[in-house]
């Protein structure tokens, strides 16, 4: 039976984007009467209790928060109906003594020893037992104390995306079905504007995606979007993401004190950068699995999670196409990037890869289209798209050739790093010890070469590809 059910993790920025909101606000003459309202909105929402699963947390001290969510609701009770199932489960790491947030999804279908069920996939704690139950599980398999968790119905995505007046995605593939088998979608690649039905649609996608791959998709539509929302924007909507808050929303924070601890966490990471802890695993017919040695790792990553440092590279040449484990495209991207002329992007100086990995693919044709930018103004774009699958064993995995007239693009906003090779300058975005984008800008126009969502290729690499891309013509 083909799984219908709506993703959960959407409803996560929910939560994220009050929280902040309400920590702007605390910085005011009315703090606590806007506490206050946070306080409320939670208990509206219906209070979990869990006295003996959750972990105390002193003020200032580092907490870590549970996301989970199902897919029906039982009114007033902080469980769901016998049968649910969460949909999707995330940790997050708030501590300002770090130098970032960290993000840990873990996979619904991951095998697991559920408390007094015995062995099971994880999202099946949830309806064995509810919440109380997946905390008491996910403690066990990764040996982390949880302090808060929070419950979220999807259906306040769409609501809370559009009351923040939409976002700016890089989308690596189309995202395509018309059947009824599956809900309907229909995206096309490219950085672009979406807004909540799309976004809704983009970040609940599965059935041609593994657990993993959406997951690093889920991560990365949160870091994209926590790069774009200042807490201005979130102060002037703070009453209307309240009421969207407290309606779909349960959680086990029903108190003045700790909403307050909580707010003094937010505030202190309002600035940090979101690492993405991407789970490792294999990928079985009906399981997800990992060993307890390789969950511990992540755990422990996820506890010590640092923003990455600039690299202090001394200069040097450009290295080869061969020593960057890549081959040459060039015959196939000039082809692909003529399509694009007569297709009629022109006024734009298009680039094409001339290197790529082994068994790269193109998928064709690119796509050129016009991106409006946040001042109303549009801009020509294009979009490269390359499978990468038979190349890394990451099936289902696309990295993407960007360009664009808006040359300052919210996603180029804060490089971590440069580096300069034969004359030109790369933007460096680097995600812990993973590089996600590099980037470069000529006088008019920015360009960008994506990684894949749960970034399988190296730095190198992808500098690699951006340096042997040439302008058409």
């Amino acid at each position: 039976m083909p799984d219908k059910r709506p993703g959960i993790w959407k409803r996560l920025l929910l939560g994220a984007g009050l929280i902040l909101a309400a920590a702007g606000s605390a910085t005011g003459v009315a703090a606590f009467h806007e506490i206050d309202k946070v306080v409320n909105a939670f208990k509206h929402g219906n209070t979990i209790e869990l006295p003996n699963e959750l972990a105390q947390a002193d003020n200032g001290k580092p907490q870590t928060i549970l996301l989970i969510g199902a897919d029906q609701r039982a009114p007033g009770a902080a469980d769901y109906h016998a049968g649910a199932r969460s949909d999707t489960m995330m940790l997050v790491r708030l501590d300002p003594k770090k130098r970032a947030t960290a993000l840990m999804s873990l996979p619904r279908d991951l095998k697991v020893r559920i408390p007094g069920h015995g062995t099971a996939k994880l999202n099946e704690a949830y309806s064995n037992g509810g919440v109380k139950l997946t905390v008491k599980t996910i403690k066990l398999l990764t040996g982390l104390r949880i302090n808060h968790v929070v419950n979220i119905d999807f259906r306040g995505f769409r609501k809370a995306i559009n009351a923040l007046h939409c976002v700016y995605v890089d989308i690596d593939r189309r995202y395509y079905n018309a059947s009824g088998a599956y809900a309907k979608i229909d995206i096309q690649p490219g950085y672009q504007e979406i807004c909540g039905e799309t976004a809704l649609d983009y970040v609940r996608y599965r059935h041609t995606d593994t657990d993993i791959v959406r997951a690093a998709r889920q991560q990365d539509f949160l870091r994209q979007m926590k790069q774009q929302i200042g807490v201005n924007r979130l102060i002037d909507r703070r009453d209307k993401l309240i009421h969207i808050f407290g309606q779909y929303t349960q959680s086990d924070i029903g108190s003045r004190t700790a909403v307050l601890r909580l707010l003094n966490l937010v505030i202190g990471s309002a600035t940090h950068p979101i690492h993405e802890i991407h789970f490792s695993a294999h990928l079985g017919m009906s399981y997800v699995t990992a060993s307890s040695k390789v969950i511990h790792k992540l755990a422990e990553e996820f506890l010590g999670v640092t923003a990455p440092k600039a690299s202090k590279h001394k200069k040097r040449r450009s290295r080869s196409k061969r020593s960057s484990g890549l081959v040459d495209s060039s015959s196939t991207g000039k082809q692909l990037a003529l399509q694009l002329v007569s297709g009629g992007s022109r006024g734009l100086r298009l680039y094409y890869p001339k290197a790529l990995p082994p068994g790269a693919q193109f998928l064709s044709p690119p796509r050129a289209y016009t991106i409006k930018s946040t001042r109303h103004r549009k801009f020509q774009a294009y979009r490269m798209v390359i499978s990468i699958g038979a190349a890394t064993g990451h099936l289902g995995e696309f990295i993407g050739l960007q360009g664009t007239g808006w040359r300052n693009p919210p996603i180029l906003r804060s490089p971590t790093a440069t580096k300069k090779i034969d004359g030109r300058v790369f933007l460096l975005y680097r995600d812990g010890a993973r590089t996600r984008l590099v980037a470069w800008r000529s006088d008019n126009a920015a360009y960008w070469v994506s990684n894949t969502l749960s970034e399988s290729l190296s730095e190198r690499q992808l500098l690699a590809i951006a340096h042997a891309a040439k302008p058409l013509g």
